[in-house]
């Protein structure tokens, strides 16, 4: 019986699915998060690297490779919200439908806040929807980084990644990821590689993965380089981009993720992970 996979192929991940080989026995489709996210559940593939919120809300039935994650220390820079007054002052920010896990977090984030303006699904570019009427605007993956890139950009040889400012063209950015540092200490997981309980991955697929993403890391300017043509961004922000991300889900990552639980979905049933390589 063939194994499927349901992948989320953003330029997050390219260092480990872009040279994935699957083994015999196993396929896989992709899609947004959301889309990967209901087949899993839905039991139309049985391992996709889903959305962490959607891995806590079914942690009864799921359980995530303990050594795969799509987490980071400090800014993100495609999980973004765009808006064009003070986050106390926001009354109406578009969300985007492709991630239960960036709406997640943004609820989490203005709870703490205290805030609570009306959150409406509208999809679109940044600058479009803000002139639509909306004060904040939710976007990820991609399209976000070469919307952020846009507003706060461009680089220059004494302007680094880490030291663009966080306005442009009227705009504020406010990185999720960042803000979610600030709040916890943590690194903040964005995604785990996650399957069903009673359809484990077969072994051969899970070497695979780390081979293809220990091949990723090493190569990783050459990966830069070619998402960068694909982004029609600098090398210079997807290498940067790419470098700022922990791919091993280790202890940093795990707290984070557990306060993240806490805080969104209270109550949650245990957060359940297969054995580490060397295990018994």
């Amino acid at each position: 019986m063939t194994y499927r996979a349901g992948w989320i192929h953003f330029t997050n991940v390219a260092p480990i699915l872009d040279s994935l080989e699957l083994p015999p026995g196993v396929s896989a489709i992709t899609g947004v998060p959301t889309q990967m996210n209901a087949a899993l559940l839905a039991g139309e593939v049985d391992i996709a690297n889903i959305s962490a919120v959607e891995f806590i809300r079914h942690a009864d039935i799921l359980e995530a490779l303990p050594d795969f994650s799509v987490s980071v220390l400090g800014p993100v820079y495609s999980v973004n919200l765009f808006h064009t007054r003070p986050l106390e002052d926001l009354q109406r920010i578009a969300l985007t439908a492709q991630s239960a896990m960036s709406v997640a977090l943004l609820e989490v984030l203005l709870r703490e806040r205290g805030l609570s303006p009306v959150l409406e699904r509208a999809e679109g570019e940044a600058e479009e929807l803000l002139k639509g009427g909306y004060d904040g605007v939710l976007r990820i993956g991609d399209s976000a980084l070469r919307e952020w890139y846009r507003v706060v950009g461009p680089l220059t040889a004494e302007r680094t990644m880490t030291t663009l400012p966080s306005t442009g063209r009227g705009i504020t950015v406010t990185d999720l990821a960042e803000d979610w540092f600030r709040l916890t200490g943590h690194p903040f997981t964005f995604a785990v590689w996650a399957y069903r309980k009673d359809r484990p991955p077969p072994p051969e697929l899970v070497q695979a993965m780390r081979v293809a993403r220990r091949h990723g890391i090493g190569h990783l300017a050459d990966v830069a380089t070619r998402h960068a043509a694909l982004l029609g961004l600098p090398e210079r922000v997807v290498q940067h981009y790419l470098w700022n991300f922990r791919y091993h889900l280790e202890a940093p990552d795990r707290l984070g993720l557990e306060e993240f639980a806490a805080k969104a979905v209270p109550n949650h049933a245990p957060l359940s992970f297969g054995q580490r390589p060397g295990e018994v």
